[in-house]
C-alpha cells in the first residue's frame, strides 16, 4: 500500500498522519529510554554487588581460622562452618575458600567441597591480586570477588577466597519494579497520545483545516494567477522580506534576480510596503514613479485573525509617455549626474597631481580650497533653500553636467522652496524643471563662451510656485512660439527630440498651472511656469516677445 493512502484509496488526513507519527516517536523514545534506564540500573546494581562481595571476601581472608586451616587435610571441618555462618549473615550466594591447588574448602553445596575450582577467571587471584569478576558459575550468572589469603603477616599466600552474589536478570529487575514501571509507561503513553492529538489539531487549525493536497493545489493556482496577471504584485511578510514577486513586477522595475526571501528595501529602496504593514492603512491608486516608470500603485495590509502579517502591493504602468519622461529627467539623469561629478573630480585630481609634481604646493592647496569651497557652497545653498530632495539632487546634477559642457548654470540666490503645491508631486516637478533646464542648455551649447549661460529661479510665492528658466541662446522666432510645446517639434535632429517641452506643458496643465514664454531671436528665451497653491489658472498663458520677462527677479 502506498504511503499516504488508506482503505478505499483515500488519502490519510493530515491530522492522523501527524498523530501517528508523533505518537510513534514518543513510543520509540519511551522504549529506548526504558531500555537504557534498565541497562544503567543493572550496571549500577552489579557494581554495588561487586563492592559488597569484595568487602565480604576481604573480611573472610583476614579471619585467622581461615588462614591457618586452608591447605590442611582436616581444614574443611573448621573453614566450612565459619564460611557458611558468614554467608548466611551477609546474604551472599556463596563463599568458597580455595587452597593453592584450587581445591574447595567451603561451598553452599556440600558435594562440591573437596573438588577442584574450574571458574576460568581465578588465575590472577593466585598471583596475589584481588579483583571483581562477572561470570556464569554453577549457581548462575554472578558477580564474584577474589581476594588472596595470606599468613605470616601478609608475606605468604596460602589460598584464595571467592565470594559470589547472583546478578538479577532483566525479568527479575522488571518484576521488582513492575507496578511502578507499568504505571510510568502507561502515563507516558497517555500524555504522548494527548500531546500528539493536540499538536495535530493545532497544525490543522493553523493551515485553516486544509489538507496538503488542497494547499498544493491552491499554491499552483495562485502562482499561475500571479504570473499571468497583467499587474505587478509584490507581497512581504512580518520580517519585511518578499514572499511573492511576479514576472510583471520584475519587468516593471527591471529586476532580473531572485527577489523572494530578500528584504523589500534591497529590491525597491523607497518601497512604502513596510509603512503600510506597520500602520495598517490601505492606499489605493496612488501615482508614483518606480525605476523610471510611472505607475499606479495600491497597497493593502494582509490580516490574519485580526493581526497584520504582511502587506501586498499591486501596480501597473500608467503611460508609455511617462516612461519616456522618466528616461529624460528621472533616475537616468541622476546617474548621469554622478558620472559627470566623477569625471569632474578626476580632472581636478589630475590638476592637483600636476601641481604637486611641479612642486607648486601653494597653488595646489589654493586650488583644492577653491574647488571644495565652490562645491560646498552650492550643496549648502541647495540643502538650505531647496527642501525637496529630488529637486535638490536634480539641480546639483544639472550643475555638474553644465560644468562639463562648459555652460554657466546659475541658480538664482533668491530661490527658495519649502514645499510643492498639493497637486504637484516631486516626480512631476523633476520632469518640469529637468526638461526646462535640458532645453535651455541645448539652446546655448555651441555658442561663444559669453553666451553659454542659463539661469533658474525656483521660489514659493504667496499664491503660487514660480519656476523661471532663462537662457542666452538663439531664441525662438515669433511664428514658432505656438509650436515649441507640441510633441515632435524640435529645432535639432536626433531620436527622442521634441518631447521635453511637450511633457512640461502636459504636467503643468495637470497641476492647473500656466506657462509664459518671453523670447527674442538671437538674444534670449525666458520660460516662466506658475503653479497655483490653490484655485485654477487657465490651461495655457499667452506667448509674448518683449523685455518684460526680465523683470521677475533676474539680474541682467
Amino acid at each position: 500500500m502506498k504511503a499516504g493512502l488508506l482503505l478505499n484509496n483515500k488519502p490519510i488526513p493530515l491530522r492522523w498522519k501527524i498523530t501517528f507519527l508523533s505518537f510513534g516517536l514518543i513510543v520509540l523514545i519511551i522504549v529506548i529510554g526504558g531500555v537504557t534506564l534498565i541497562e544503567n540500573f543493572s550496571l549500577t546494581l552489579e557494581n554495588e554487588l561487586g563492592s559488597r562481595a569484595l568487602a565480604v571476601a576481604r573480611t573472610v581472608a583476614q579471619i585467622e581460622q581461615i588462614q591457618t586451616n586452608v591447605g590442611k587435610p582436616d581444614g574443611v571441618d573448621v573453614i566450612q562452618p565459619v564460611a557458611e555462618k558468614i554467608r548466611l549473615a551477609t546474604n551472599v550466594e556463596y563463599i568458597v575458600v580455595l587452597d593453592l591447588d584450587r581445591i574447595r574448602y567451603s561451598h553452599p553445596l556440600q558435594e562440591r567441597i573437596g573438588q577442584r575450582f574450574e571458574g576460568g577467571d581465578e588465575g590472577p587471584a593466585f598471583a596475589d591480586h584481588e579483583y571483581i569478576s562477572r561470570a556464569a558459575g554453577i549457581m548462575g550468572p554472578s558477580v564474584r570477588a577474589f581476594v588472596p589469603i595470606k599468613t605470616d603477616e601478609g608475606t605468604r599466600q596460602v589460598g584464595v577466597v571467592v565470594v559470589g552474589i547472583l546478578t538479577p536478570t532483566i525479568a527479575r529487575l522488571l518484576a521488582s519494579i513492575r507496578s511502578r514501571f507499568y504505571l510510568s509507561l502507561l502515563l507516558g503513553l497517555l500524555v504522548g497520545l494527548a500531546g500528539s492529538i493536540y499538536l495535530a489539531d493545532n497544525i490543522k487549525r493553523t493551515l485553516f483545516n486544509m489538507e496538503p493536497t488542497e494547499i498544493a493545489r491552491l499554491l499552483e493556482e495562485r502562482n499561475s494567477v500571479f504570473h499571468s496577471i497583467g499587474e505587478g504584485i509584490i507581497a512581504i511578510d512580518r520580517e519585511m522580506k518578499i514572499t511573492v514577486m511576479n514576472e510583471e513586477a520584475k519587468r516593471i522595475i527591471s529586476y532580473d534576480g531572485e527577489a523572494v526571501g530578500r528584504a523589500v528595501t534591497e529590491v525597491i529602496p523607497d518601497s512604502r510596503l513596510p509603512w503600510t504593514m506597520k500602520t495598517g492603512r490601505i492606499q489605493l491608486n496612488q501615482q508614483r514613479v518606480l525605476n523610471n516608470t510611472a505607475i499606479l500603485v495600491s497597497r493593502i495590509p494582509v490580516m490574519v485573525k485580526g493581526g497584520i502579517v504582511g502587506a501586498v502591493a499591486t501596480f501597473k504602468d500608467k503611460t508609455e509617455l511617462h516612461e519616456l519622461a522618466e528616461e529624460l529627467t528621472g533616475v537616468k539623469k541622476f546617474i548621469e549626474a554622478l558620472r559627470v561629478q566623477n569625471h569632474e573630480h578626476m580632472n581636478k585630481l589630475h590638476t592637483i597631481a600636476g601641481l604637486i609634481q611641479l612642486k607648486r604646493y601653494e597653488e595646489a592647496v589654493d586650488y583644492i580650497f577653491e574647488f571644495n569651497t565652490e562645491r560646498e557652497e552650492l550643496t549648502l545653498f541647495l540643502t538650505k533653500n531647496i527642501l525637496d530632495n529630488s529637486l535638490a539632487g536634480l539641480l546639483l546634477g544639472k550643475h555638474g553636467r553644465a560644468k562639463e559642457l562648459k555652460i554657466n548654470l546659475e541658480i538664482d540666490h533668491n530661490s527658495h522652496l519649502d514645499e510643492l503645491p498639493p497637486q504637484l508631486d516631486s516626480s512631476a516637478a523633476v520632469i518640469i524643471i529637468g526638461n526646462l533646464l535640458e532645453n535651455a542648455m541645448e539652446a546655448v551649447s555651441g555658442l561663444v563662451p559669453e553666451r553659454r549661460k542659463v539661469k533658474i529661479l525656483i521660489r514659493n510665492l504667496p499664491e503660487h510656485l514660480l519656476i523661471r528658466v532663462h537662457d542666452y541662446g538663439v531664441g525662438v522666432a515669433p511664428e514658432n512660439l505656438d509650436l515649441i510645446f507640441k510633441s515632435g517639434y524640435s529645432t535639432k535632429e536626433g531620436p527622442s527630440r521634441g518631447v521635453g517641452l511637450s511633457l512640461v506643458k502636459q504636467y503643468v496643465a495637470s497641476a492647473k498651472g500656466e506657462i509664459f514664454v518671453d523670447s527674442c531671436p538671437q538674444a534670449y528665451t525666458t520660460i516662466e511656469v506658475l503653479i497655483p497653491n490653490e484655485g485654477r489658472y487657465g490651461d495655457e498663458g499667452d506667448s509674448h516677445c518683449d523685455r518684460r520677462g526680465r523683470s521677475h527677479g533676474y539680474a541682467s
